[in-house]
């Protein structure tokens, strides 16, 4: 299930074993004890059912609704960080909570079955259901979290979101995050990263090589943050050179989000 909106080899392993210990204030006075996720970093993103722990990859990125606190506790005895995947820009009528949202801040379909863009003006509303779904991924056990459809002002949602809107959104998705303890990334959403790379602790992006774009990230590096990188349709031989040199954490998948990974 590539998550990309509609518009539009790990390095060393010294640095692996660096970046699983490191810290990042990112404007949060809980720094000393949030994971902060350095360039470098290999890892695995399954968002296809519960996840499968054979990747030999120092992060996991899963589904934070299908996982249990005892998958996670499984990824940290084999010395894994696992990231927790959660939509806060589209709601989707196959999770437990779909009946927290009032119909009211539901709009026009995304793409995906089951799922309708949010109304993120609307923060009034949407932060105590994001706060419990946070709670969610901190109560069981994981570092961090991968908030969603983060750029829904650039796509038909059905509501006039402004790129201040989302500003605005993004940034209170990344303080609920840190109020709790938890990593977050920023997902796509490359415009605004000069605006948003101080208030997230690493990135995670879809298809910058096949849209020319990963030179955007490069904030995020330069801050000494990680880059979560995947392309669906480009070969390795395409793209890697380029993202070791630029010091992204690049793999290939299918869109599905399963098993299967190819890494640089």
């Amino acid at each position: 299930m590539s998550r990309r909106l509609l518009t539009g080899a790990a390095l060393l392993t010294a640095l692996a074993a660096a970046a699983l210990a490191g810290c990042s204030d990112g404007g949060s006075g809980r720094a000393s004890s949030r994971w902060q996720p350095r360039p470098g970093l290999a890892w695995q993103w399954q968002l296809d059912g519960r996840v499968d722990p054979s990747a030999d990859v120092p992060v996991y990125d899963i589904d934070g609704f299908e996982n249990s606190a005892a998958d996670v506790a499984r990824l940290h005895r084999a010395g894994r960080k696992v990231i927790c995947y959660v939509n806060v820009g589209a709601w989707e009528d196959f999770r437990p909570d779909r009946d927290a949202f009032p119909r009211s801040v539901l709009g026009e379909p995304n793409g995906w079955k089951g799922e309708r863009w949010l109304d993120i003006r609307r923060r009034d509303v949407l932060r105590p259901i994001m706060e419990r779904r946070f709670d969610m991924c901190r109560d069981k056990g994981f570092d961090a979290v991968e908030p969603d459809l983060m750029e829904g002002y650039g796509n038909d949602t059905g509501f006039p979101l402004t790129a201040g809107d989302q500003l605005a959104y993004n940034r209170m998705i990344a303080a609920i995050a840190h109020e709790r303890g938890l990593a977050v990334g920023l997902k796509n959403d490359l415009p605004q990263i000069p605006r948003l790379v101080s208030h997230f602790d690493f990135a995670v992006n879809e298809e910058c090589a096949q849209y020319d774009e990963c030179d955007e990230l490069s904030p995020f590096i330069e801050a000494g943050k990680a880059v979560f990188h995947v392309e669906y349709t480009q070969r390795r031989s395409g793209f890697c050179a380029e993202s070791r040199r630029l010091g992204l954490s690049s793999m290939v998948k299918k869109p599905d989000l399963g098993v299967w990974r190819s890494p640089c």
